[in-house]
């Protein structure tokens, strides 16, 4: 049906752009992602809007940013009544469905708009949240995988990996391939709007052994650090806080390059699984009429700053994500576009792509080299819900060793905390918030490693008001939820 292209979106979790040789790592290989860039557009500054799982989540399917819909932390997900793209979509006729991670839908009148529905999260899945097609592997299997899960022993108090030789499709991502396979061949005949939700390389990391084996530490290339990048205020407190928390430098070696490894190892089983679904897409025959997204949700340091996991700070190994797109035939094919993108300009480009017009309330714009917009030179991001800051002084007051069980103990304060707000060009990075210590700026430029906040510098006071002019203009112009409606066209006429 040409008239209704196909969706579908490939989302996975905490994966980092730089978590893949397209976009600089020197040892994670992602063939299928190149794959996919060869026969599309690949953004090499895409951003996550929120780097959090349910802000981004929401904010990609309603096209705008939290301060606009409102669920700034992962526990306010899909406010009800908000406009998403599968409402949109099922007016349209599309067979909807949902094949992974959720994190982003509870509503019952969005629960109701999926015609296929099944959900699995960290750690294996619910055999009960299901709609529209059973799982095609026995819960006996899928039973084995989550205990392995449950038995993971920590290698400190800050992380724990581990490796299984458990069936590769009973594991998360061999799971929802064969899922999503089969979903393709069952609708390959009527237009569909699938999103595929990869778990990982989220944590717990725990990694088939084979794809764990890809990745010995003498194969792993550290990032630079620099020492003492949190030892004074000029690192934001919020940032000194977290590298408390989830910081390596005391750590083995051996468990640094091995958690490593596992992530890695993620990556490329995912990208493996990635695989299937393209020779799915080509072997049905449904290549030209399908539109496929990849991308993820927010990223993860993995040894970036000295540190793993995530939190409520702005580097770019947490916002910058990988963003692919094609559409054999329609879009430009093997291009890579280096202008200003975000995840919430996704949805707008797919709907002009169909030819359905996009609401008033979606603050993404189309992205070009996809479609004939014009290249965008900033973006933004954004973290927090107004709640009391957690300071170096709150850190304090938790037992120690601080690591993995003070991060989760703190979770809620510290997702809501402050009103944190970032703008980041090709050339610049500007990060703020009102209820904060201390601002900071980059230059991106000289230091793509964000190692040096230069706010203080003399030299960039230019650089430094105008983004904190574009960072106003943006909260300006994107304040309205929902959008005033404007005067009829008459009022616009001289009388």
């Amino acid at each position: 049906m040409a008239d209704k292209p196909n969706i579908l979106v490939i989302m996975t979790d905490q994966q980092r752009a730089t978590a893949s040789h397209l976009y600089g790592n020197t040892c994670c290989e992602t063939p299928s992602m190149a794959r996919l860039a060869d026969e599309g557009v690949l953004f090499e500054n895409a951003i996550s809007p929120h780097p959090l799982c349910v802000p981004c989540r929401v904010s990609f399917w309603t096209s705008q940013f939290p301060h606009a819909h409102g669920a700034r932390r992962n526990q306010t997900l899909m406010p009800q009544g908000a406009t998403h793209a599968f409402q949109l979509w099922k007016d349209a006729g599309y067979t909807t469905g949902l094949i992974g991670k959720n994190h982003c839908f509870e509503q019952e009148q969005d629960l109701a708009l999926f015609d296929v529905w099944n959900d699995i999260s960290h750690g294996g899945n619910n055999p009960d949240q299901i709609r529209g097609m059973e799982w095609w592997r026995p819960q006996e299997g899928r039973e084995r995988v989550r205990e392995a899960f449950r038995g993971m022993q920590p290698q400190n108090p800050r992380f724990a990996y581990g490796t299984t030789d458990l069936p590769l499709e009973d594991q998360s991502s061999g799971l929802i391939a064969g899922q999503t396979v089969r979903f393709l061949e069952k609708h390959r005949d009527e237009p569909f709007a699938l999103w595929v939700s990869f778990p990982d390389p989220h944590e717990p990391w725990l990694v088939a052994e084979q794809y764990a084996a890809m990745f010995p530490a003498d194969k792993i290339d550290l990032p630079p650090w620099r020492e003492g990048e949190f030892d004074d205020d000029r690192a934001p407190e919020r940032n000194r806080a977290l590298y408390k928390m989830v910081g390596v430098a005391d750590d083995d070696m051996e468990d640094v390059y091995g958690v490593m490894g596992a992530y890695f190892g993620m990556v490329r089983f995912m990208d493996d699984c990635l695989g299937q679904i393209l020779d799915a897409v080509e072997g049905l025959g449904l290549k030209e009429n399908t539109i496929v997204v990849f991308c993820s949700d927010h990223g993860d340091f993995m040894g970036e700053h000295r540190m793993q996991c995530k939190g409520g700070v702005f580097y770019d190994s947490l916002t910058r994500v990988p963003l692919i797109i094609s559409w054999p035939g329609q879009v430009a094919a093997g291009t890579r576009d280096n202008s200003m993108a975000n995840l919430v300009d996704v949805v707008p480009t797919l709907l002009q792509l169909q030819g359905i017009a996009a609401p008033r309330s979606m603050h993404g714009e189309s992205l070009p080299t996809v479609t004939d917009a014009v290249p965008r030179d900033a973006t933004f991001s954004e973290y927090g819900a107004g709640g009391p800051l957690f300071t170096m002084a709150d850190l304090e007051r938790y037992a120690q060793p601080w690591g993995r069980k003070t991060l989760i103990d703190s979770l809620q304060w510290r997702e809501a905390a402050g009103r944190c707000k970032m703008v980041r060009t090709r050339e610049w990075k500007y990060v703020h918030d009102p209820m904060g210590d201390r601002d900071e700026l980059y230059d991106l430029v000289n230091d793509p490693w964000e190692l040096e906040n230069v706010v203080d510098a003399e030299q960039n006071r230019d650089a430094l008001a105008a983004m904190r002019l574009r960072l106003a203009d943006w909260s300006i112009n994107s304040e309205d939820s929902p959008p005033v409606p404007l005067p009829e066209a008459v009022h616009y006429e001289p009388v």
